[in-house]
């Protein structure tokens, strides 16, 4: 399900805070330091000072921060906070925190409220047990905090606690970043500064100071009971399921997608909405995704750092709320097996401070040569990074994900549409002269509306997929924060527009007239088009024969993590992030080693973990089932009667067992196998360890449906995805 098509966010967000929400006026935000609380509690100079920062970049007053944190220590404290978090996003892919107290002993015997400047502006958490790819060496402890005041602070309610959360970002003592919030917000900058070179030369930058990109990041999850997850062993430990046979009923029929919501399911979602909607996270839409036990919540679109926070927030809610309604949240790509998995659909645009969508192709596309010139600067940027951005979204449980008839391909192509397909055509044959037209649909029935229709179709299949005002990146996974993929995204597009505003300065001048602008804007979407048209597909990714004409296009095909993994430590990459500020090499590097490192101990501990399970779970309980089928074969011949059949069973079951077991030594044998280096480790994982545990799993699963209901030892995925 697509995020509502409307960028740049603000102001749907604003609008809720300011009236138009109707019963959200009174909720919305109301656990966030906002603009409106800024501005009524704060003086005006340095209210206004504040916004100068956050909006146009200006470096922080330090007088500023010392009045801003004391009001925001009042603020937090009227609401209940005794403590303060300077929150980040380290390299695990998860938000941290470390707990202050604001209160301090005043000498006489009390306590007096305290928060400073240097408080709210740096903290000192400790680095060394963070992953840092080789950033740092374990016993260089120190990282510094940086408070990211684009990013609003919030209160976070949990138990009757109240903590005060101040976003930051999180760098080591000698300034490299340790996290995914700074690389995003230079990768953020670097696409502003290029693209405002492009809006010059159109004549179209009057009063724009900043260029943002802005996403909408849809999530998709599943909901088990919890009772049942905690005596599933997998689900704990890897939040998939490592073993368990398909059900008579799975997604055939695809009666969940849009479904009644459950009542106990709409109770969370009702909760999950209300915490986030106090935290000013722009939630909008609630849905059945197409797997039975499976949802989907959408935000409206935000700019992306904020919306990058905010969809950690998300997932942490989805996690706290769940348990109060009985219910684990799992977020993993691939769960279970045989349904669809999860994605997060990353809706990406750019959008100027004055409130204008640059991928808005507006009515007469034909003629919006501005519009098209943006949109061939992304169309260039994704075909000649396709494989950076293939590896942006590599992770082991997106590899369970990608390329199965549910998700786009691991072969990234670019889907535009009828309309704008017709466009570029008539682009590369001379001057474009027309715009089709989506017209209405008439339903045939006089009681219905006529529908307006969009002047193209959607395309499902398609990994990087024009939307009607924005692209569609679908093949981030559930599990990953949107930061890093946002952040290669932005960068490569930046490049992009680095060259494309680089070559129309060249033709036309910087200070051309507009007549030659659009002669040489002209000139150059031709020039792109005929370049890279190949990264266009806008028929069915699934099919193999779209497999092997990429390949005949000469599109990369890094079919999993591991192939992917070697573009992040190539030397284009590492010229890339550099030249345009987002990461040095060895920022790059640190990315690389912990990618992979993360990938193989997340393959170490399913394989650990299924060997356990096979061993104290399904063995036992098959050896018991064989015990009863050779104790009936055994009193059937006791009564004078040859049970031929139940020996035929007994025989193939005792055969069954032997090959399990025979399976199972060999996934620990391989498991066992370790290599210093991390990428030859992984290759050993994928070579030898993955096809070992498929093997254990295909046994295991055959046992599952021959050994009796009441002796299996672990809930099924027909009571997994169908109780709730």
């Amino acid at each position: 399900m697509a995020a509502p098509a409307s960028a740049p966010p603000a102001p749907a967000t604003v609008a809720l805070q300011n009236g138009t929400g109707g019963a959200l006026d009174t909720l919305f935000g109301k656990d966030v330091f906002t603009r409106r609380v800024m501005r009524q509690r704060l003086p005006k100079e340095i209210y206004k000072s504040l916004l100068r920062t956050i909006d146009h970049g200006e470096p922080l007053d330090p007088t500023v921060a010392d009045v801003v944190a004391a009001t925001m220590k009042d603020w937090a404290i009227e609401n209940g906070a005794t403590h303060f978090t300077h929150w980040f996003q380290p390299l695990t892919g998860l938000t941290a925190e470390k707990h202050d107290s604001l209160a301090s002993p005043d000498g006489a015997g009390g306590v007096v409220y305290y928060f400073s400047g240097a408080d709210l502006v740096q903290g000192e958490p400790d680095a060394s047990s963070f992953p840092s790819g080789g950033l740092r060496a374990t016993f260089e402890a120190r990282g510094y905090t940086a408070w990211d005041p684009t990013s609003p602070a919030f209160l976070m309610r949990d138990n009757g606690m109240v903590t005060l959360v101040i976003p930051t970002a999180f760098v080591s003592w000698t300034g490299e970043a340790l996290d995914t919030k700074l690389p995003l917000l230079r990768s953020m900058e670097a696409l502003s500064r290029h693209a405002l070179r492009i809006l010059r030369l159109f004549g179209t930058d009057a009063g724009v100071n900043h260029v943002a990109t802005t996403v909408g990041p849809e999530q998709e999850y599943f909901l088990v009971d919890r009772e049942l997850y905690f005596r599933r062993p997998d689900l704990v430990t890897c939040e998939r399921t490592l073993f368990g046979a398909r059900p008579p009923k799975g997604q055939q029929l695809e009666d969940h997608y849009f479904g009644s919501i459950p009542p106990r399911v709409l109770a969370f979602m009702g909760e999950v909405e209300r915490e986030l909607y106090r935290l000013g996270v722009p939630v909008k839409t609630r849905h059945n995704e197409v797997a039975p036990g499976q949802y989907e919540i959408a935000p409206l679109f935000e700019t992306s750092h904020i919306a990058s926070d905010h969809q950690m927030v998300l997932m942490e809610a989805l996690k706290r709320v769940a348990p109060k309604h009985g219910l684990q949240a799992l977020l993993h790509e691939k769960p279970f097996a045989g349904v669809n998995g999860s994605g997060k659909h990353n809706n990406w645009s750019m959008a100027t401070d004055t409130g204008v969508n640059l991928l808005d192709p507006q009515d007469e596309t034909h003629t919006n040569l501005q519009f098209l010139v943006f949109l061939l600067s992304v169309v260039r940027a994704v075909d000649l990074h396709a494989d950076l951005l293939r590896a942006s979204i590599a992770a082991a449980g997106n590899d369970h994900r990608l390329g199965a008839n549910e998700a786009p391909p691991a072969i990234i192509s670019i889907f535009l549409g009828e309309m704008l397909s017709d466009i570029l055509a008539q682009v590369e044959a001379g001057l474009p002269k027309r715009t089709i037209k989506g017209g209405t649909l008439d339903l045939g029935a006089r009681s219905l509306p006529q529908l307006p229709r969009h002047s193209g179709d959607r395309n499902r299949t398609s990994p990087f997929a024009f939307t009607g005002n924005k692209f569609e990146f679908r093949a981030v996974g559930s599990t990953a924060s949107i930061a890093w993929p946002n952040t290669v995204l932005n960068t490569i597009v930046a490049e992009s527009l680095d060259y494309v505003a680089g070559e129309l300065e060249k033709a036309a001048g910087a200070k051309a007239a507009p007549e030659k602008v659009a002669q040489a804007a002209i000139g150059l979407v031709r020039k792109l088009i005929h370049e890279h048209k190949r990264i266009i597909f806008d028929g069915d990714n699934y099919s193999p024969e779209w497999h092997a004409e990429a390949k005949q296009r000469g599109l990369p095909i890094l079919q999993d993590s591991v192939e992917a993994f070697p573009v992040l430590n190539a030397k284009k990459t590492a010229d890339l992030f550099k030249k345009y500020g987002v990461l040095n090499k060895a920022e790059v590097d640190s990315r690389y080693h912990i990618a992979v490192e993360k990938w193989v101990k997340q393959l170490s501990i399913e394989a650990d973990t299924m060997g356990v399970m096979a061993r104290t779970l399904i063995l036992p309980a098959a050896l018991e089932h064989q015990r009863r089928t050779a104790g009936a074969v055994a009193a059937a011949r006791e009564a004078g009667v040859e049970d031929q059949r139940g020996k035929a069973d007994l025989k193939a079951l005792v055969e069954l067992i032997g090959e399990f077991r025979e399976a199972t030594d060999a996934l620990e044998a391989e498991a066992a196998v370790h290599h210093d280096d991390p990428m030859a480790h992984a290759k050993h994982i994928k070579a030898k360890v993955r096809p070992a545990m498929a093997e254990v799993r295909r046994l295991g699963d055959l046992l599952q449906l021959d050994v009796a209901a009441d002796l299996w030892p672990m809930p099924v995925y027909r009571e997994l995805l169908f109780l709730k």
